[in-house]
């Protein structure tokens, strides 16, 4: 619908939305430019609240914040790159992980459970970091940390427990790549039950024991330099997970759909386009926006990127979700607009019901700021 050629971003405007059943209510939070934000009950009141770079904004209201500690700045850039909640220590507050570019730095942030500053304890030098991504990779309902570092190594960072399960405060480190390039993802390639990891040129297979076992690469595709995440969904319901896959700093979001031979075995990919007229599809979510039971594509236009020197860089920014009617994905608008109008996605937000509405929010960073995209039914 929206991907035709006649289409132009001048038709949009801020919270115009197409054949949608929902409409969201955009509340803003902080003007501070941190690029990732987090949702976790900070003081186990049992309401969630926002933590995003030096702070974290109590629920339910988010009126009041509270100070965590500075992250180091280089130029429009705040080197705090993701926001995953974990209790590293076990003594039963959420930590919550992150890491930079400039740094290149693994790092986990200590909650102390009053109104001192959290302590910062380094996890591994990594080199630089793109944004890091947490998924089970074991099967042990306990999150690995995974950074995306498109220069070196490709590393799996397995928290250690004690013998209650609970949290140590140490790392094991897992090396299964080398130099793996911009783009991350994790799912079931091969539908073996084991979850596979992507990176922008092929996917590696996971073995029986992903800690001690070989990861086989397989170079079966060329991303370019491809979002994190790289979803890992069956966007046509055959049975074969396929792959969704934003230019991170360049234009284009696309699906990629999975094929094995039945014959060869030998699996393929086709790509199809999703959205050609915007660009910086740096983060996606894979949810259920409008409680229809069917999953949606989350995403949106990154406010610089590279500080607007990517193609399209200085394009209007915007929230979208698209979603799929059986041949193809139709856009949803959410927010558009130049600075100050339209909101930006940043590196690493977060879906998730603030209020109870039983609907899903949307909390998003940048550096166009930090807001809420409150979801509600028309």
């Amino acid at each position: 619908m929206i991907n035709s050629p006649g289409w132009t971003q001048s038709r949009i405007s801020e919270n115009e939305n197409l054949e949608t059943p929902i409409s969201f209510t955009k509340t803003k939070i902080a003007s501070e430019s941190y690029e990732s934000v987090g949702v976790f009950d900070v003081n186990d009141d049992k309401v969630p609240d926002l933590v995003s770079g030096a702070f974290w904004y109590e629920g339910p209201d988010y009126v009041i914040r509270h100070f965590i500690g500075s992250s180091q700045r280089y130029g429009e850039y705040w080197d705090d790159f993701s926001t995953i909640p974990m209790d590293v220590n076990g003594d039963g507050r959420l930590d919550f992980i992150t890491g930079g570019w400039f740094g290149g730095q693994l790092v986990w942030k200590e909650n102390p459970g009053n109104e001192q500053e959290w302590q910062v304890h380094k996890i591994a030098e990594t080199g630089n970091i793109e944004t890091t991504r947490a998924w089970d990779i074991d099967g042990d309902g306990i999150l690995e940390v995974i950074p995306n570092t498109p220069n070196d190594s490709l590393v799996i960072y397995h928290l250690i427990g004690d013998e209650q399960g609970k949290g140590t405060g140490r790392f094991k480190a897992y090396g299964i790549m080398g130099k793996h390039g911009h783009g991350l993802g994790f799912g079931d390639i091969n539908g073996d039950g084991r979850g596979d990891l992507l990176v922008h040129n092929g996917w590696l297979e996971a073995p029986k024991e992903p800690f001690s076992g070989t990861w086989a690469f397989h170079s079966d595709f060329n991303f370019g330099t491809a979002s994190i995440p790289i979803l890992v969904v069956d966007v046509n319901q055959d049975g074969l997970n396929d792959a969704i896959v934003g230019q991170a700093h360049g234009y284009g979001l696309d699906w990629y759909k999975q094929k094995v031979d039945d014959r060869t075995k030998v699996r393929s990919w086709t790509k199809h386009p999703i959205d050609l007229y915007n660009s910086q599809f740096h983060t996606m979510e894979w949810v259920d926006l409008d409680g229809d039971g069917q999953m949606e594509l989350l995403t949106g236009k990154r406010y610089r990127a590279h500080n607007g020197h990517d193609p399209g860089g200085n394009d209007p920014v915007g929230i979208y979700y698209y979603k799929w009617n059986g041949e193809s994905f139709s856009k949803q608008v959410i927010s558009y607009g130049i600075f100050g109008k339209g909101k930006g996605t940043g590196i690493y937000f977060v879906v998730k019901d603030l209020n109870g509405s039983g609907r899903k929010d949307i909390i998003v960073a940048g550096k166009d700021g930090l807001y809420i995209f409150y979801n509600k039914p028309i």
